[in-house]
């Protein structure tokens, strides 16, 4: 028997973090297999321009924060709207701060553990039980090998990407028998603008030796194309010029 990847096209994807590193060249990719994408970021500026980019006939996006439940209801009823059903949900959106457990402002605590979690949480409730109704679908979390490798400066970082391993886990073992699959793609340091001003400086050279964002989409995209006997609940991306832990 041949091993052929599943064909994306007029699949429905809901994708976080859509505007930005991972997560733009996640959604250019996947409309590029001839996906149909609903994107969400906080910027409804940005949104208009990556849906002119990509095509009003193949994109959407709901501006908001997904850490909200109700932003996240309204993401899933706007796939519905436009296209009917959701297929593949891609929570990307996070937030990065590096630093001592005190170098922070309680909001700006807050609003990195809300994100990078709840954000994640409430994107699935609102997206999954489509999927579930019909008994199929993928469920792709963007996480980082910091919910591996805790290390020092990053420590509240590294809890918010441990929670998405537990969540990952959990759903699987509650989802796997309804038909959905639930993966984990846990990168390396990429070089975006992620966490710039936050821990991370422009043009610092350690950034060349980072994974590039259009890596990372190849993977989530690679995943979502498994036979549907096929799981891979984890993928550890790593360039080669850096460590794993």
């Amino acid at each position: 028997m041949n091993f052929e990847l599943q064909d994306l096209t007029d699949k429905v994807v809901v994708l976080s973090g859509a505007t930005s590193g991972i997560g733009k060249e996640t959604a250019r990719l996947m409309v590029q297999h001839g996906a149909r994408v609903i994107i969400n970021s906080r910027s409804n500026e940005k949104l208009q321009e990556l849906q002119k980019e990509l095509g009003e006939k193949s994109v959407g996006f709901v501006a908001g924060d997904c850490s909200n439940p109700e932003i996240s209801r309204a993401i899933a009823s706007e796939a519905l709207r436009l296209f009917g059903t959701i297929d593949i949900v891609i929570p990307n959106a996070g937030v990065g701060l590096y630093g001592s457990i005190f170098d922070w402002s309680d909001d700006e605590i807050n609003n990195m553990m809300r994100t990078n979690f709840e954000g994640t949480v409430h994107l699935i409730r609102s997206c999954a039980k489509v999927m579930v109704e019909k008994g199929a679908g993928d469920i792709i979390i963007v996480c980082s090998v910091a919910g591996f490798y805790g290390a020092g400066k990053e420590a509240i970082y590294a809890g918010t990407k441990h929670a998405q391993v537990g969540l990952a886990a959990g759903l699987d073992h509650e989802l796997r028998e309804k038909g959905i699959r639930v993966s984990l793609i846990a990168p390396s340091g990429v070089s975006t603008n992620f966490a710039f001003g936050t821990g991370r400086t422009p043009g610092a050279p350690r950034l060349d030796m980072y994974l590039k964002p259009t890596d990372v989409a190849n993977q989530i995209v690679y995943i979502a194309r498994q036979p549907a006997s096929v799981r891979l609940p984890l993928t550890m991306t790593i360039s080669m010029e850096q460590q794993s832990n």
